[in-house]
């Protein structure tokens, strides 16, 4: 086994980009599978996949994260977000090799009222949040010491090349429309870039950290608020109208306080995540050379 092999699922994803550009660049050897060309719920594709790569590492950025349409089919969501990470690290033991997985926040109610920890205890609220909750559970069953890497909001310019982008693309298309634009302002979590997410997941990975943590944005932040940032950012000035959880139905609930403290991960000596204007700043860098290119 080659310590720096890894198996990266997921690879086209926003984070699965980045993380692809920062195994390479810090001297992995990564072969990347996307959804077109692996379904992770298919166990046997799986275990000969990895079994054809012999890594050292197998890493799961591959996710059903639809969360309103998971609630009209949940069983989609657990194929993809559970059944899949049992998938995965069935392969991992057979194999001898490591697994990093990916969470979110949505695994808590949000009703904490504070940034929460990796010893809070979970309450998932919807299909989508009890999913990714039973594939942190499947990785602890099969694995002694997986990383699991919960995250919140996940943006980067991978988004740019994805049909359904990130919440950054999707209000700038709400902008570009002239109607006024209204977003929850009753909702707080912390929106995460991507590259950002990406360096501090391989950093983890060369300092051999196994078990729960909590990578988000590390700016707490309204998704009302997250809007006017972008758009003050971006020199626009579309009319942003201020709604909440009442006004705006959706078919999932979602944890009203998502806050994820990172506090575990810098105790580890993790450097701390950006500010989040400074990763909307770096979007926005990103995105100017993707559109010039």
């Amino acid at each position: 086994m080659n310590s720096k092999r890894v198996v990266l699922f997921g690879c086209r994803g926003q984070l699965g980009v980045e993380l692809l550009k920062e195994f390479e660049r810090r001297g992995f050897t990564v072969t990347g599978y996307d959804r077109s060309s692996v379904d992770v719920a298919d166990q046997s594709v799986v275990e000969r996949k990895v079994a054809d790569v012999d890594p050292a590492l197998v890493v799961n950025a591959a996710a059903y994260n639809q969360v309103d349409v998971a609630e009209r089919e949940p069983l989609a969501a657990w194929e993809a977000n559970a059944l899949a990470v049992r998938n995965l690290a069935m392969a991992c033991r057979q194999m001898d090799a490591r697994l990093v997985h990916f969470s979110t926040d949505y695994v808590f109610d949000g009703q904490a009222g504070r940034a929460y920890t990796e010893d809070d205890a979970t309450h998932p609220l919807g299909a989508y949040a009890v999913s990714k909750l039973g594939g942190e559970l499947y990785a602890n069953a099969y694995l002694e010491h997986p990383l699991i890497i919960r995250t919140s909001g996940v943006f980067g310019p991978g988004g740019l090349r994805t049909a359904r982008g990130n919440f950054v693309e999707t209000m700038l298309r709400l902008a570009a429309n002239k109607q006024p634009i209204r977003v929850v302002e009753d909702h707080v979590a912390t929106p995460t870039y991507a590259p950002a997410l990406a360096e501090r997941t391989v950093a983890m990975v060369e300092r051999n950290l196994s078990g729960i943590f909590h990578l988000g944005g590390g700016t707490p932040v309204s998704w009302f608020d997250y809007a006017k940032l972008i758009f003050e950012i971006a020199g626009l000035r579309p009319e942003v109208k201020p709604t909440n959880e009442r006004e705006h139905r959706t078919a999932a609930r979602r944890p009203k306080y998502s806050v994820l403290s990172n506090g575990k991960a810098e105790r580890a000596g993790i450097a701390p995540m950006p500010p989040l204007a400074d990763a909307i700043r770096g979007y926005f860098a990103e995105r100017e050379k993707y559109f010039k290119a």
